[in-house]
């Protein structure tokens, strides 16, 4: 027998006191807000997991509403079909969906002002339905879901966040217009082969557990900062040398038998080339050169070359600023300093 909710006290309207504007219901396990009122004054309305199956009509009227989510509920695609007529929500900027059951891209046209729109972790198997999608969008999530190619996003010109990961798709496509684009997450799915369909504004990328062979590419993305190949059947590094912006890079888990093209990134902070198949430390030294005193962070255990007895001493001659090697070796401020002063 389930026990009854007992009404929840939302704060008296204050305009100058911000929780008149915010109300978290989050974790309450609510199967309706009959219990609760909603203020009229509301701003952002979170409702992240309870176990709401329908969407409270009231809701409708919060004319002032910016964020509301409804994340880890019960909420269907019949569930939320009323949003395509809440036209007193218009100025909506978040709308989050995440982890609820939905099977398609929900009708959310009406939010002309939407700057953020999370339907990941459900059960969606297209992107059909975000050419309905306001071109105002700066951050799209649809992750963990079954979607099989990339499409109707072509009006997202200021689309800056696109998360695409552990889906079924198989080719990079479609990407060309998206010229404001800062981060692309494209984790576990099925591509073979780069295709950035000419964008070289991307800072972030992630390509992880896919079913690459090549890193051939990314040339052309001179602004990218963080790179994550982890998880492939990598062979051999390439590609990399215009890539003078790139701060982190993550090969591990690929075939590699050496470390190449990277003598121009100046700038790399952290370098994971863990379980791979390189053999040995020479010619790494060299190899890194150009990012010897800024590197902090190398990974290089489960290689062959992790075993040579003088393993961690070369490590720390080749970079004076190195703070972690491995994860099972961490060097404290102090005898970074200790050894910089001892080179």
């Amino acid at each position: 027998m389930e026990e009854s909710v007992e009404s929840i006290a939302v704060p008296d309207h204050d305009e100058d006191d911000p929780s008149s504007t915010i109300l978290d219901l989050s974790s309450y396990q609510l199967h309706d807000l009959d219990s609760v009122e909603l203020p009229p004054t509301l701003t952002e309305l979170d409702l992240t997991a309870n176990r709401l199956s329908t969407l409270d009509p009231r809701i409708a009227n919060l004319s002032h509403l910016k964020k509301l989510s409804l994340r880890q509920n019960l909420v269907t695609d019949a569930a939320v079909l009323p949003l395509s007529s809440w036209s007193a929500l218009a100025s909506l900027e978040e709308l989050v969906l995440r982890d609820n059951q939905l099977r398609n891209i929900p009708d959310v046209s009406i939010f002309q002002k939407l700057l953020v729109f999370d339907v990941s972790f459900n059960e969606i198997s297209s992107l059909h339905g975000c050419a309905k999608v306001s071109d105002t969008l700066k951050e799209l999530y649809v992750s963990m879901n079954q979607v099989l190619k990339i499409e109707e996003i072509d009006h997202f010109h200021q689309l800056q966040i696109l998360e695409l990961g552990s889906n079924k798709l198989r080719v990079m496509e479609n990407l060309q217009s998206l010229t404001n684009l800062q981060q692309l997450w494209l984790g576990r799915n099925r591509i073979k082969v780069v295709n950035l369909c000419g964008l070289n504004c991307i800072k972030k990328i992630s390509l992880q557990s896919n079913r690459l062979t090549s890193m051939t590419g990314f040339e052309g993305c001179i602004a990218l900062e963080e790179l994550y190949l982890s998880h492939n059947g990598i062979s051999k590094m390439e590609g990399l040398s215009t890539l003078v912006n790139l701060r982190v890079l993550d090969v591990s888990s690929n075939k590699l038998t050496s470390v190449d093209d990277i003598t121009n990134l100046t700038q790399l902070e952290d370098l994971w080339l863990n379980d791979n198949q390189i053999a040995s430390l020479e010619g790494i030294a060299e190899a890194v050169v150009g990012c010897r005193e800024k590197l902090t962070t190398i990974y290089l255990e489960h290689n062959p070359c992790a075993k040579s007895p003088n393993y961690t001493a070369f490590l720390r001659e080749t970079f004076p600023n190195i703070e972690q090697i491995d994860s099972l070796f961490e060097i404290s401020s102090f005898e970074a300093l200790s050894l910089q002063i001892h080179l």
